[in-house]
Formats: structure tokens, sequence, C-alpha cells
């Protein structure tokens, strides 16, 4: 049996067949001193499914990233929050989101959190942002894209350690104007260096915009290391690409979820992400089947999921483009370069965020079959391409099954491990720690007790070859949000979640042979359950989280079931 927490490290040549010219390493990388403080490239997709890169197995073609992925290790056992803002305060704080402020996220306090430590909605100062620790210890701090941790210029990424920083304020925007997502919010909200701005002529689509200006940021001097976070709004909903990309999958999803879902199940399988015996979790029922749908139906629904995997590729396109600079200008060989997505894939439709938004989006935008892509449409892809996109796993984004909270990622750089695929547990919270230690500065809360410490734990000894893993096995990993928990020890992993989603109740998996949660041993394992219920309750009392069964069991994030309309008002 496949060991899906015992660290295995696999051979990545069969990711992909043949090398983009973004895997040839420069002809001094050898030279390069692995002593010597790296440059930090970190990129974030918003919503991207686990198996939504050529590289985890999908029909979406995506050569760059893969190439990076293949000169260093790939992450199977990635996890996040949820959702954004939880996750993006993990990563600046390297502690859990309550810790950190965003036990919920700003949009979604209910009346029960407001004004509890916590629920703050922001990344709060009881923390500190890592990027302030390396702009104060001699890197250059370069920000692109979203940034969703404060809405007031006193929280934006100007105060949190970036020199420079391009910067959406809010969770999502449209990528070719400055349009908001809601109807309560219409305007996005911009910053360059902290001042309010309107996006200029040039914008563009988001993504390219986002990485001229990332290339512009990191120019040509090598004087000082630089860390660039680029955290694109792709490819989170309305779904857009431009022109070029339009056609580019057309026909690609004409069978329907299972068939493309079984068929990269087979890539994975061959590739070593997950064990020959795994099967995909056949999700909680309430959606209509690729069948019940009528022929123009499954059109809009085929489209939908088209032009999603070219704003994948569309990304990819731009992560080529930063690398092609990068070797141009010898920065190459010296940076480290993490990806991940910030959450599953997201199964909500954008006409569910507020009471109003259908309303407004069937008033303002144009959803036709043929205009769905271009600017001035505005479409999600809706709860089964989710699923299909988080493939083999349970659910998505809003969740804490592994579909929710496991995420595509993987780190290279100089002198760490090369072509491997690892099933260790990584969370996001070990990335600013790592980031750290690469960089040889030391955190506050060594010093100072009124600042948190991180929660995470440095990966670069995992990352160099020098550990198997990153946590002791029997470490015990705690998330919630929503109400929606996660508890994972060793083998075990323990859930809840609210109703028709999940049961209601707590359910307990042996995620090493069930990885996909299919098999609730709740019931048979009392001993074990009544153990990680005990622990529950000591992850609640030392990160501040605001839980009980009957608050859990009345948050609703979205709503995934009622609704699906189409431009035309024709019910799906």
């Amino acid at each position: 049996m496949f060991d899906m927490r015992k660290p295995n490290l696999i051979c990545a040549a069969a990711l992909a067949a043949g090398l983009s010219w973004l895997s040839q390493p420069s002809a001094h990388a050898a030279s390069i001193d692995k002593t010597s403080r790296p440059n930090i490239v970190l990129i974030v997709a918003d919503d991207m499914g686990y198996s939504d890169l050529s590289a985890f197995g999908s029909e979406i073609q995506t050569p760059n990233l893969d190439a990076i992925a293949r000169q260093g290790v790939t992450l199977s056992n990635y996890h996040t929050a949820p959702t954004c803002s939880p996750t993006r305060s993990m990563l600046m704080s390297g502690t859990d989101n309550h810790i950190a402020g965003v036990g919920t996220m700003a949009e979604l306090v209910l009346p029960e959190q407001v004004g509890k430590r916590g629920y703050e909605g922001y990344l709060t100062d009881r923390v500190v942002a890592f990027p302030k620790l390396l702009q104060e210890n001699g890197y250059r701090t370069l920000m692109v894209g979203k940034w969703h941790l404060g809405k007031t210029p006193e929280l934006s990424p100007k105060a949190r350690g970036f020199d420079q920083s391009f910067a959406l304020i809010e969770g999502s925007a449209d990528h070719f104007t400055q349009g908001g997502t809601t109807d309560r919010n219409p305007k996005a909200t911009y910053r360059l260096n902290g001042e309010n701005i309107d996006l200029p002529k040039d914008f563009g689509f988001s993504s390219d915009y986002f990485t001229r200006r990332a290339i512009e940021q990191i120019g040509t001097s090598t004087d000082k290391p630089f860390f660039a976070y680029l955290a694109y709004t792709a490819p989170h909903w309305p779904l857009q690409v431009p022109t070029a990309y339009l056609e580019r999958y057309r026909g690609f999803y004409d069978k329907g979820y299972v068939d493309v879902a079984q068929a990269r199940l087979k890539r994975m399988k061959a590739m070593g992400l997950v064990a020959k015996d795994v099967q995909i979790n056949p999700g909680p029922g309430v959606w209509p089947t690729w069948e019940q749908l009528s022929p123009r139906e499954r059109a809009l629904e085929a489209r939908r999921m088209e032009i999603y995997a070219a704003m994948i590729t569309n990304l990819d396109d731009n992560v080529g483009q930063l690398v092609k600079h990068l070797k141009a200008t010898g920065q190459y060989d010296n940076t480290v370069f993490v990806f991940f997505s910030d959450n599953g894939a997201e199964g909500s439709n954008p006409e569910d965020v507020t009471p109003n938004n259908a309303k407004w989006i069937a008033d303002n935008f144009d959803n036709s079959l043929e205009n769905i892509g271009k600017p001035g449409s505005f479409a999600g892809y809706g709860p089964n391409w989710a699923r299909v996109s988080s493939t083999p796993f349970r659910m998505y984004k809003a969740f804490t099954y592994e579909g929710g909270i496991r995420t595509a990622a993987f780190i290279a750089g100089p002198g760490m491990r090369h072509g491997e695929i690892s099933d260790a547990y990584v969370s996001v919270k070990d990335l600013a720690p790592t980031f750290l230690e690469l960089a040889k500065v030391e955190h506050p809360a060594v010093r100072d007790s009124t600042i948190e410490k991180m929660q995470g734990t440095s990966a670069v000894a995992f990352l160099q070859g020098a550990h198997p893993s990153v946590h002791p096995a029997d470490q015990l990993q705690c998330t919630e949000l929503f109400g929606r928990v996660s508890l994972l020890q060793g083998d075990w992993k323990m859930t809840f979640s609210n109703t028709p989603w999940g049961p209601g109740k707590w359910e307990l998996f042996d995620i090493r042979k069930d990885p996909t949660e299919r098999f609730d041993l709740a019931a048979q394992n009392p001993p074990v359950t009544q153990k990680m219920l005990s622990q529950w309750q000591e992850c609640q009392a030392r990160n501040g989280i605001n839980w009980d069964e009957q608050l859990a069991k009345k948050i609703r994030f979205g709503n995934e079931i009622k609704h699906y309309e189409t431009a035309d008002k024709q019910p799906l």
C-alpha cells in the first residue's frame, strides 16, 4: 500500500514527456555558492484545483510551471486553509489563521464572531509579516497581485514590509477592467506602493499585467537579493481570458465531468502522485450529472471549463516570461521558486455570493455561450467542474476535506532536492520560517514575548535532503474555517462538516489508506475518535477558535446547491 503519510520520494521523470526550454539550467549553475542568500520568487494561484497543472495530471498544458517543478521537489501533500485570506494570513505570519486575525473571512464574520480576538478579518499586529523581516535584513521586497489581508492603508502591503507593491486590495476583480465582483463592491481597489490608483489604460489582462509589473520591479540589479511575491488572481472567477486563448481548449471538455476526472486520475497514478488503488470521491450527490443536462446546458458547461483551462495556460505562459527575464539577467540560478494554489478549486458561483449578485450579473454582463470568457462576461464554472479540478479528493474550496485544503505545490532552488515527488506533509505555515532560514533572518519572537511565535517549521533541511520530512509523523495539525474542521495526526484524519456536503457530525478517516475520505471509521474506532476530540479542544484553546457544533451547523458559504442560472435564465 502506498503510504500517503510516510515520506515517499519518487523520480519525477514521468511528470511529462520531454523538457521545455525552461528546464535547462544555465551553464554556471554548478558554480553557485549554496551558502549565499538566494532570491525568492513566490507564485500563488487563486482558486486552482489540485489536478489542474499538467505536472499534477491535468490535460491543461502548463510546461513552464512543470519545468520548474521538475527542477525541484513536487509536494503532493501540501496543505492550506480552505479559502484565500485565511491562507494568506498563515503564509505571511507562519501561524494559524486565528492567531493572525483571520479566523474567518472579513466578508463573512458572523454576529457571534464580531469583536472576538482572532476574528478581526485582517492581518493583525500580533504577528510579524515575514516580508518586513526580509526588508529589514537587506532584501528588496516586491509584490504584485492580490492582497486581501486588510483594506486600510495601514494594513496594505507597504505597511507589511514591501518596498514596491501593486496590489488588488479585495479578494477578486474583473480581469480586464477595474470592475469588482459583487453588487456591493462594483469597483475594485488597487494600490501602488500604498496609494490608491485607477488602473492604467494598458492594463490589458490581469495575469499579463501583473507579470510585466513584477519583471519591472525585479529589474536587472544583483546588488541585493530580492523577494518577489506574485499573487495572481487567475483562475478565480470571473472566467475571462485574452483573445489568443479563447479557442485553446475548444472541445476538450465535451465528454463531461467523469471522463475528464478519470483521465486525470489515470495520469496521476502513472506519475506516482497517488496510489494505484485510489478512487475518486463520489461527492455528496446533490448536483446534476452530465447525463442529466440538456445538449445546450452541456455546451455551456464545457465552454466554462474551456475558459478556466485557458486562464491557467495563460498564467503558465506568464511564468515563462518571468523565468526568461531572470535567466537573461543572470538572476535565475540563485533563485528559489515556490508555487502553490491558495486553496482548492472554487465550486460556488459568483451569482451566489450576495443576495442580489445574480440580478447584478444578469443586468450588467453577457454570459451567452458565444461571449463567455470575453470582456463583459462574468461566469464561474460551478461545483461539478470544481470537483474535477480537485481530482481525486473530496469537495473543494471552503471545505476542510482534502479537496479544499490539499493543493498543487512545488519548491525548487539551488542546493535543493531535484526531480522528486514527496508526500511528506507540508503546510503553508511552513513557508515563512523556511524563507527566514534561507535568508538567515531570526524571527523577533525569539527575543520579544509580545509577538506571536511562528507555528510552522522550516523546510530547509528537508528541501536540502538532510531530513526525510518537515514534521514528526505524529504531530497534530488542525484547521478550522466556517465551522468546518480538520484534525490530522499520523494516519488519522478527523473532520466535521455541515449538511448536505457532510453528515453534520464527526467523521474519522485512515488518510493513508483512504486519502479521498470515502470511508468513515468513527463508529469502529471510539478510542481514536475520543482522543482526537480531546486534542481538538486543545487546538481550540491554543489558537483561540470560537467553535461549537450548533454554530458550525448554521454556517453556510455560498449556495452551491440551489443555484445555477445561464445567461438567458434557463435553470441547469
